[in-house]
């Protein structure tokens, strides 16, 4: 009888996300079992359980997903899963903390794919301001930005201080630069997207970041890209459905939520099936999400 397919689903929040459960289970698991309110601390001996409980050949047929809504410690949660293999024993892993690496992944791979067929840029030395940079898709979206090479920087909707420290954990974790601004008025948040190319919003759901008159002040701005599906737009005038359409007087196109949520989807998707036919233990985290959204995207 030929082993199941067992997803063990971890999380640090009270609940695992339903919206995970079910592309776990509609992308081919036998078995989908959720822990919650899960420890840093408690990540290696519910890693050994798993390992120890079938023999080695079987560890491609185990994988363990971590949830949760930080991406820092889903990050530390990743690193202290893959520390706990004891070769030859092993499984697979996959990192997507409130699906925020995959919906990062297909919201740079949307602009990549704009700038590139639309305005002949590309990722590398282009100017990138991101919006909702403390959360955990803006996070994840600055650091592959900043990782193909472009210019980035942080916004904060409550000043400087909590950016900049996202800034410096970007910093330690990944050896690449990002800046950081305050956005925390009208007046600068303009000044900001005046001097920026491509603009990438992943704010809070049902909240306007980027006003009418701050789209038209902005000359330099080849794409914006917004993962707000809950109105109103995260960008004023933005579609759902955008995908490279016109959005100011000097030709910025912007990309909407659903347009995105395509990518992430099967991205999201994707990535559970890679697993599941895998012939030897994986490990996924927005890299390799971002990987596949490029393919996934053309």
């Amino acid at each position: 009888m030929a082993d199941k397919h067992i997803l063990h689903m971890l999380t640090p929040l009270k609940h695992m996300s339903p919206f995970d459960v079910n592309m776990a289970v509609d992308a081919g698991f036998d078995a989908v079992i959720p822990y919650t309110d899960v420890t840093l601390e408690e990540i290696q001996g519910l890693v050994q359980d798993a390992i120890f409980s079938r023999p080695p050949k079987s560890g491609v047929n185990t994988a363990v997903f971590i949830g949760g809504k930080n991406a820092g410690l889903a990050l530390d949660m990743l690193a202290a899963a893959r520390k706990a293999l004891v070769p030859p024993f092993g499984i697979s892993f996959f990192a997507d903390p409130a699906g925020s690496f995959t919906t990062a992944a297909a919201m740079i791979a949307c602009a990549e794919k704009t700038l590139r067929n639309k305005k002949k840029r590309n990722l590398k030395g282009t100017s990138i301001v991101v919006f909702g940079a403390t959360g955990v898709v803006g996070y994840s979206s600055a650091v592959l930005a900043a990782l193909e090479g472009a210019e980035v920087t942080l916004v904060g909707h409550d000043g400087i201080r909590r950016v900049a420290a996202a800034g410096a954990d970007i910093k330690a974790r990944f050896d690449v630069e990002v800046a950081a601004a305050d956005g925390s008025d009208e007046e600068r948040k303009t000044v900001l997207l005046a001097g920026a190319e491509v603009a990438l919003c992943a704010g809070r759901a049902g909240v306007e970041i980027l006003s009418r008159p701050a789209l038209d002040a902005a000359k330099k701005l080849l794409v914006v890209a917004d993962v707000n599906a809950v109105p109103p737009a995260g960008v004023a005038g933005l579609a759902m459905g955008a995908d490279g359409a016109e959005l100011n007087s000097a030709g910025a196109l912007g990309i909407g939520p659903l347009t995105i949520g395509n990518v992430k989807y099967k991205t999201e998707f994707g990535l559970f099936e890679k697993i599941i036919t895998a012939k030897k233990p994986v490990s996924f985290d927005f890299r390799d999400a971002f990987a596949l959204a490029r393919e996934i995207n053309g």
